[in-house]
């Protein structure tokens, strides 16, 4: 078998006129000689960055024409080390490097007729305990206000999460100022002003209180907060007996997040934004981590991502994979997560609730009662429709070039 071509689309956001919105992933296809087709993601689907992710696709798509798609270690080296900045690494090189890998071990699954979770030793979790997060955003398939203030719409909208059966939710609760609109004079880095501790309380506690004891809560802070700034924020909310903390520090500096572990008594979480096992290494040696969360389509996609988490394994270290992008990287991390014994918690996005992502691939796996069955189709068990593919914009590389 022989990889022949492959495409690189970038999805539609799906709103009438336009092409790119705020959410439209990088997808790739790798087609082979044989017919069979493979799946891959460039986790990119948000904020800023997506035109080097779809441009660094292509330029890694030429070094792997005419390649075996089965032989995805060896091609997995090609792309770090004989690209020359594979081995710089970064978002956008093992963004690139990721999609990649992905698609090749869908093509591998198709193939010998298997799900990819059978590839990796089979399944030692039978069915995946799922959260609701970012409910800040509110929660359900159409929702109206998009920005939290109050304590009871913290309240409600854990009501909402809890009625679809979850019993784990997650909320960044600092990201909306007190004010009406969420925006105006709101400073999160430390020290912090005393309002802006006790509104991030309040917030928290009317979720505990409507949740109950039961529900576990994990706070987010998306890295917005410092060192100083997520201390005060993380003592703060130790009493309401929270399940970990995200991002309370950006990863940049280990020693922060350090810091942050040894002052506050709540397990610490990250990893959307550190890529292969290189990146991990420090965090896990100085268990500055409790809870790691690589993404699959950052981190160095399925084979980086398997070796990380048995090396998280190694420290006593729990793995949540982060899922923030189309259904594509969704069926990754099913495949993955379901092989992990050190697997905690799947993360399931308010955007996997959009209509219009969910319409863009053939499968629509939604979590029933807070609880995942894991698919056993062929491969990742996920591609996009028909439909979908005629409306990407699309480049195909076909053509190999080696680059040293």
């Amino acid at each position: 078998m022989k990889i022949t071509s492959i495409d690189v689309m970038q999805v539609p956001s799906g709103n009438a006129g336009s092409k790119r919105g705020a959410w439209s992933p990088v997808i790739v296809r790798v087609n082979t000689d044989e017919g069979i087709s493979g799946f891959g993601e460039a986790g990119l689907a948000y904020g800023k960055g997506w035109r080097a992710g779809f441009g660094i696709v292509q330029d890694f798509a030429e070094a792997i024409i005419g390649e075996n798609p089965m032989k995805i270690e060896k091609i997995w080296e090609t792309l770090f080390r004989k690209t020359f900045w594979g081995m710089g690494g970064g978002t956008v090189i093992n963004a690139g490097i990721s999609a990649i890998d992905i698609a090749l071990w869908d093509i591998k699954g198709k193939a010998l007729g298997v799900p990819v979770y059978e590839l990796l030793g089979g399944k030692t979790n039978e069915k995946l305990r799922v959260y609701a997060s970012q409910l800040q955003f509110n929660w359900g398939e159409k929702i109206d206000k998009q920005t939290l203030i109050t304590p009871e719409e913290y309240a409600e909208v854990t009501r909402k999460a809890v009625a679809d059966g979850y019993t784990c939710i997650k909320v960044d609760p600092i990201i909306f100022s007190d004010r009406p609109d969420g925006k105006g004079d709101w400073k999160i880095t430390g020290p912090l002003e005393k309002r802006v501790i006790r509104t991030v309380y309040d917030r928290v506690k009317a979720m505990r209180e409507a949740g109950g004891d039961d529900l576990d809560i994990i706070i987010e802070m998306h890295s917005n907060t410092d060192t100083t700034a997520a201390v005060q924020i993380g003592q703060a909310l130790e009493d309401l007996r929270i399940f970990y903390y995200e991002e309370p520090a950006h990863p940049l500096n280990p020693g922060n997040l350090l810091e942050i572990h040894n002052k506050v008594n709540i397990p610490i979480a990250s990893g959307e934004r550190i890529y292969t096992r290189w990146g991990y290494r420090e965090f896990l040696e100085n268990r500055s981590l409790q809870v790691i969360q690589p993404d699959l389509c950052l981190c160095g996609g399925i084979t980086e991502a398997k070796k990380i988490c048995d090396m998280a394994n190694t420290y006593d270290c729990a793995v949540q994979i982060h899922v923030c992008g189309s259904p594509i990287s969704k069926a990754a991390a099913l495949q993955l997560e379901a092989v992990l014994p050190n697997f905690i918690i799947h993360e399931h996005h308010q955007r996997a609730l959009n209509p219009e992502s969910r319409a863009t691939c053939l499968y629509d796996y939604q979590p029933v009662n807070g609880i995942y069955e894991i698919p056993d189709r062929p491969g990742i068990g996920q591609e996009l429709t028909p439909e979908t593919i005629r409306k990407c914009d699309t480049v195909t590389i076909d053509t190999p070039k080696k680059y040293m």
